[in-house]
C-alpha cells in the first residue's frame, strides 16, 4: 500500500498536481485583468507564456 511520500513521487500524482497549479493560474487571469493588470504583467507574474494568457482571456469572456 502506498503511504502519502509514496504516492506523491509517483508520476501520476505529480503530473495530476501541475495540471491542478496550471488551471488554479488560468483561472486567475479574469480577476487579474479586471484589476487592471496587462497581458504582460500576468504572465509574468504567473510564469505562463503572453500567447497562453491571451488564449485564456478570450475564453473566459
Amino acid at each position: 500500500m502506498f503511504g502519502s511520500t509514496e504516492l506523491k513521487q509517483t508520476r501520476f500524482y505529480q503530473d495530476v498536481f501541475a495540471e491542478g497549479k496550471q488551471e488554479g493560474k488560468l483561472e486567475t487571469i479574469p480577476q487579474l485583468l479586471a484589476l487592471g493588470l496587462s497581458i504582460e504583467q500576468i504572465a509574468q507574474a504567473l510564469g505562463l507564456d503572453e500567447q497562453v494568457v491571451r488564449q485564456a482571456a478570450q475564453a473566459k469572456s
